[in-house]
């Protein structure tokens, strides 16, 4: 089995940072695809942003200029980086990645979730 810990949600003002990352650890032999999703309360869950392997990146319009996305293969670790967060942000985010076993198997994991809201 493979676990992602996530860290770094929390209470923020509007127009603050924060920044969360999220380290899996397991049975690995490569992860692809790794991505952060969010649900807020009576909403669908989302994706925010995903980034593969070599550094390509995807992100909601509803982001774009105000999170990045970054991974480190070595620690197998991806962050988000957010900056001037509004309240429309608020939501229960997930890390989420893609993984191949030593045994070529494959399946996406999911972390915990974290709490993030942005209120004054």
């Amino acid at each position: 089995q493979v676990q992602l810990v996530e860290s770094g949600g929390g209470l923020v003002q509007p127009g603050g940072s924060l920044r969360l990352s999220c380290a899996a650890s397991g049975s690995i032999f490569r992860i692809n695809g790794m991505g952060w999703y969010r649900q807020a309360p009576g909403k669908q869950r989302e994706l925010v942003a995903d980034i593969t392997r070599s550094g390509s990146t995807n992100y909601a319009d509803s982001v774009k200029g105000r999170f990045t996305i970054s991974r480190d293969n070595a620690k197998n670790t991806v962050y988000l980086q957010m900056n001037t967060l509004i309240p429309e942000d608020t939501a229960v985010y997930y890390c989420n990645a893609y993984v191949l076993n030593s045994l070529y198997q494959s399946r996406d994991y999911w972390g915990q979730g974290t709490q993030v809201t942005v209120s004054s």
